[in-house]
């Protein structure tokens, strides 16, 4: 295939083994752990079924962790999943994953979770920080610019930018916000079992009883009139793999890894596990100071690792000590929601990256910068657009809807591991699925399900999500007109 990018510079294999962790813990440990414990309580009703959730999600990560350590060793190139749909399924497919990663799924989870860094320093300055600046109707919808929008889109650009320099520097920035991120669980979850002195293991035998349940549905919500526990599972589910998305990320600077194919497959796995050891070991942690009841009366606007970290101390030193706990963790999570965008900036720009050189994005975003020799150009369009979906306010249901869009994805990555053991039987696998093909048959048939259960209890989300992803047909119809005679020469 002629490249559409006739680029001589090219991209430096300057990640390691612990940066290659550091991007996969990074990406996943963002704000789920700490609030998505609320309403898989409501969803489920007891801490075992929330701890079960959280564990075959975990699972069902790690399974899809070893087969795409198998075709990332294979295949090691910028873009991952990208390249591993165009090789296995066609351009048309490739192409609508990369649409849906640039116009909703990376830039819309940038815009996300900038604005939670922002409102993290609003509530860490007691609210005095937010500020209306516009309040006004466009196509008669109401819309409202604060100065915490502007705050994301500051942080937005100084992450590109900081992204713009060598992707070691990158690295090297996001194994230092990885270790907050893990400090952050352990702060939380030592400080539980240490710190908190009527917290007790008889909470684990309680039921949600009578949770507020801000904001949960009735068919999902334990306990409620019209309540499917088979539903109520598959929300959990759904909210436990929002909490580990982000796991396959790292597939996206395949391209810059040393010795991608040993150190690849020791990120994936080695990287899944030890976020399933934290969430699991925070949520003991919760519901040891927390009974179920509780725990599902928490308000939305708030977080149960909040919560417990206000129950931290006792006695006369209670109100300082709790006090300075609860800004530490604050500012802990401000950071951890940075260290979020940073390796979300980094991997997402791969993608446009890797369709230029295909010719299925703009030419320019394929180029090289010949100093740093990362594409600079992508970077500055993905913020650009990552800077809109900010200013705009509708990151949050725009992403809401690309989850079902992206387990699609998923899937059909995942069963290419089949379409290239047929095509290329005797291509070089340095790493081969473990499992195969039990685990990879697994992964799909709970991804299926996953998928099915979404549409059933959710059809307007689902059949939203898809709408956006077809939105991208057009945009391919026009980016490749007149070029399919070449495109595979």
């Amino acid at each position: 295939m002629v490249s559409a990018s006739s680029d001589k510079y090219t991209l430096i294999r300057g990640l390691g083994l612990i940066a290659a962790i550091s991007i996969i813990i990074g990406n996943v440990i963002g704000t789920g752990v700490f609030l998505k414990a609320r309403v898989m309580t409501c969803n489920v009703g007891s801490p075992t079924w929330v701890i079960i959730v959280w564990i075959a999600a975990g699972l069902l990560s790690l399974a899809g962790a070893l087969t795409y350590a198998e075709l990332s060793a294979m295949k090691p190139e910028a873009g991952g999943e990208y390249v591993f749909l165009r090789d296995a399924y066609g351009r048309i497919w490739s192409f609508l994953y990369g649409w849906m990663l640039i116009f909703v799924g990376k830039t819309g989870a940038q815009a996300s979770v900038a604005m939670v860094f922002a409102i993290g320093l609003n509530d860490f300055l007691d609210g005095k920080l937010k500020q209306t600046l516009v309040q006004t109707n466009i196509f008669g919808m109401p819309f409202e610019l604060t100065s915490l929008q502007i705050i994301a889109v500051m942080m937005i650009v100084i992450f590109t930018t900081i992204n713009c320099a060598s992707v070691s520097f990158s690295g090297q920035i996001a194994t230092a916000l990885t270790v907050v991120k893990i400090l952050l669980i352990a702060f939380v979850g030592l400080g539980a079992f240490f710190l908190v002195q009527n917290g007790t293991f008889a909470n684990f035998s309680l039921m949600n009883t009578g949770g507020t349940c801000e904001g949960v549905a009735d068919s999902v919500r334990y306990g409620a009139e019209g309540y499917s526990f088979v539903a109520g599972f598959g929300a959990a589910m759904l909210g436990a793999l929002w909490g580990y998305d982000g796991w396959n990320n790292l597939t996206l600077v395949a391209g810059e890894i040393k010795e991608p194919h040993k150190n690849i497959p020791i990120a994936l796995v080695g990287g899944t596990v030890v976020i399933i050891i934290l969430y699991v070991f925070v949520h003991f942690a919760y519901f040891y100071v927390l009974d179920p009841t509780s725990i599902a009366s928490v308000s939305k606007t708030s977080s149960v690792a909040k919560v417990v970290v206000e129950r931290f101390f006792s006695g006369d030193i209670k109100t300082f000590a709790t006090g300075f706990a609860v800004a530490l963790f604050t500012v802990g999570l401000m950071l951890s929601s940075i260290g979020t965008l940073h390796t979300s900036i980094l991997t997402g720009a791969r993608v446009p990256y890797a369709m230029a050189k295909d010719g299925l994005m703009f030419e320019p975003m394929g180029r090289i910068s010949e100093g740093t020799r990362v594409p600079v150009i992508a970077l500055i369009v993905q913020g650009i657009w990552a800077c809109i979906l900010a200013l705009s306010g509708s990151f949050d249901t725009l992403t809401d809807y690309v989850i079902f869009g992206s387990w699609i994805f998923y899937a059909l990555v995942t069963s290419s591991v089949f379409v290239f053991r047929k095509k290329l039987p005797n291509a070089e696998r340095p790493y081969k699925a473990f499992g195969y093909p039990v685990i990879p048959i697994l992964f799909l048939f709970v991804a299926g399900w996953l998928l099915i259960n979404t549409l059933w209890t959710n059809p307007v989300q689902a059949f939203a999500g898809l709408f956006l992803i077809l939105l991208g047909l057009p945009v391919y119809y026009y980016l490749t007109k007149g070029k399919a005679t070449n495109s595979e020469e």
